[in-house]
């Protein structure tokens, strides 16, 4: 396994020492610029002297021979194995697994009082069984010498139930450290475990399991790159579907609809029925078409695409305030035009009386 790896990085060392040459170790800067090392290139030589001194120790150093060991070195290949993780973020595949570990990050602090909260609970319980059978296994006339060793071996010390509980806890099958005691020992034992699976195993769990789900829940709409990927997906689905519903309706099989085409299509129930689910409420066909077409009398699959997506759902708040904004600048031109025209009714009133005097004269 060291041999695959150590080739893996050796190769991978090469393949960037020919792709960024002198760049690799150090870079010039521009002109009266001192050189600097940024910090993939700290990265680069940082990866060299594992690869370097990784191949040495594999292959040239000879233990037990007075040769140097450079075994003390091998922990930090994993650091570089580490960094190979970076791949996740350019990988659509790997989005689930970036959500739950930017949860698991964003969640530390609730996880680790979680642990706590669940640490303290187990020990309480523990200590309160390694008391209560204290009983039975110094006294204890009831209990046979079998049912006392299980006893002791289970809850017989502080450490035993504590791993015992913890055992019990986690495990799953928690009546197998229970019954013995209930059976044997006393029926009061029934109560107890019933009280701690149904407020640790089943409500503390849940409680948990749903703080979780919510600082999911919250990471997965907080984070913008994913937000944004999914809307990109979630549009390119739509517009496949739109790319569909455009060929269904080319009866002609020329690429273009027609208004007769767009119509007779519309008339099926079900293509109502589909567009309503896509949040497209059509009224009228003609106008609808006029719509799309965009000033002709055909409609191509990208006039067809991106009409619908604008049309798609109510209308947005953006499109209502550009709708009053151009109210607002028709509004303004037309007092600006109103206030001209009534200008040259005046100049008009004020030539044709000169007019007519002239003419009287």
């Amino acid at each position: 396994v060291e041999h695959i790896f150590n080739a893996f990085f050796l190769v991978e060392l090469i393949i960037r020492v020919a792709a960024f040459r002198e760049k690799f170790v150090y870079d010039h800067g521009g002109q009266g610029e001192a050189c600097a090392l940024s910090g993939v290139q700290k990265a680069n030589w940082f990866d060299t002297v594992l690869v370097v001194s990784s191949s040495i120790d594999l292959y040239l150093a000879k233990e037990g021979e007075g040769g140097v060991s450079l075994t003390v070195l091998r922990p930090f290949r994993f650091l570089r194995l580490l960094r190979t993780l970076r791949v996740l973020q350019t990988v659509r595949i790997f989005e689930k697994l970036k959500v739950l570990i930017n949860t698991i990050v964003a969640s530390f602090m609730a996880l680790f009082w979680s642990i706590f909260l669940l640490a303290i609970v187990m020990l309480m319980a523990a200590l309160f069984l390694c008391q209560s059978v204290m009983g039975t296994l110094e006294e204890g006339p009831h209990a046979e010498a079998p049912a006392k060793e299980w006893v002791f071996n289970m809850y017989g010390t502080s450490t035993r139930s504590l791993y015992t509980v913890f055992e019990l806890t986690f495990s799953g099958c928690w009546p197998n450290y229970a019954r013995r005691l209930v059976e044997d020992i006393s029926p009061v034992y029934a109560a107890f475990f019933g009280v701690y699976i149904i407020t640790v195993t089943f409500a503390m769990f849940r409680i948990i399991s749903a703080l979780f789900l919510r600082d999911t829940l919250a990471v997965a709409s907080s984070d913008a790159e994913l937000a944004v990927q999914e809307r990109m997906k979630n549009r390119e689905a739509y517009a496949e579907r739109l790319i569909d519903f455009f060929h269904a309706a080319d009866s002609s099989n020329d690429g273009l609809l027609t208004l007769e085409e767009f119509e007779a299509f519309l008339l099926d129930d079900k293509v109502k029925t589909w567009l309503s689910i896509m949040e497209i409420d059509v009224h009228e066909t003609k106008e609808f078409f006029e719509i799309l077409a965009d000033g002709d009398d055909l409609i191509s699959p990208d006039e067809f695409v991106q009409g619908i997506l604008r049309l798609k759902g109510g209308a947005r708040s953006q499109d209502v305030l550009a709708i009053q904004r151009t109210n607002t600048l028709m509004m303004k031109r037309l007092h600006v035009l109103t206030k001209t025209i009534t200008k040259l009714g005046t100049e008009v009133v004020k030539t044709r009386r000169l007019v007519a005097g002239g003419a009287a004269d």
